[in-house]
C-alpha cells in the first residue's frame, strides 16, 4: 500500500509545480499585459486627405504597456492625439495601465489618419497595426461608419 502512495504523491507534487507558471506565457512568473481592442470605428471622412479613428484598448493583464505607434494601409501616416481643455496635442505614445483601458473617443484621445491614399467609404473596413512597447503588434479591422455615427459604447 505504501508503494502506491509514493508515486501518487510525486505525481501530485509535479502537477502542482507545473501549475505555478501557467498563464504567464514565459514561465518566468512575472505579470504581463493582456491586450484586446473593442469598438473600433472611423467616421466616413469629409476630407479627401484626413480622417479620425476611435477604439478602446483593454488590458486584462497584471502589467502596464504602452501604445507606441499606429500604421494603416489607407494612410501615409497615423498620428495619436490627446485633447485636453479643447486643445489637441500630438503624442508619441499612450500608457495602458494594468487592469485598465486606453480610450480613443470623439472629443478626447483620438487617431488621425493623414495623407490618405484613398478616401474610406461607409461600409468599408480599414486595417490598422497597433504597436506596443512590450506586447508587440495587434492588427485591427476598423469599420467605416457614417460621418455622424455616435456609438452607444460612449465613443
Amino acid at each position: 500500500m505504501r508503494r502506491a502512495l509514493l508515486p501518487a504523491a510525486a505525481l501530485a507534487g509535479a502537477l502542482a509545480l507545473a501549475g505555478c507558471g501557467a498563464g504567464t506565457g514565459s514561465g518566468s512568473g512575472s505579470p504581463k499585459a493582456e491586450l484586446s481592442v473593442s469598438g473600433p470605428y472611423m467616421p466616413q471622412p469629409v476630407s479627401a486627405d484626413m480622417a479620425a479613428g476611435f477604439l478602446t484598448i483593454s488590458n486584462e493583464g497584471g502589467a502596464k504597456d504602452e501604445l507606441t505607434s499606429v500604421t494603416s494601409d489607407v494612410a501615409g501616416q497615423v498620428t495619436m492625439h490627446s485633447t485636453v481643455g479643447g486643445a489637441m496635442e500630438e503624442k508619441t505614445s499612450f500608457a495602458i495601465p494594468a487592469h485598465g483601458q486606453l480610450v480613443f473617443k470623439s472629443g478626447g484621445n483620438h487617431l488621425m489618419f493623414e495623407k490618405l491614399k484613398r478616401k474610406p467609404e461607409q461600409g468599408q473596413k480599414v486595417t490598422l497595426r497597433l504597436t506596443f512597447a512590450k506586447s508587440g503588434a495587434l492588427t485591427v479591422e476598423m469599420p467605416v461608419k457614417s460621418a455622424t455615427y455616435n456609438p452607444s459604447t460612449g465613443h
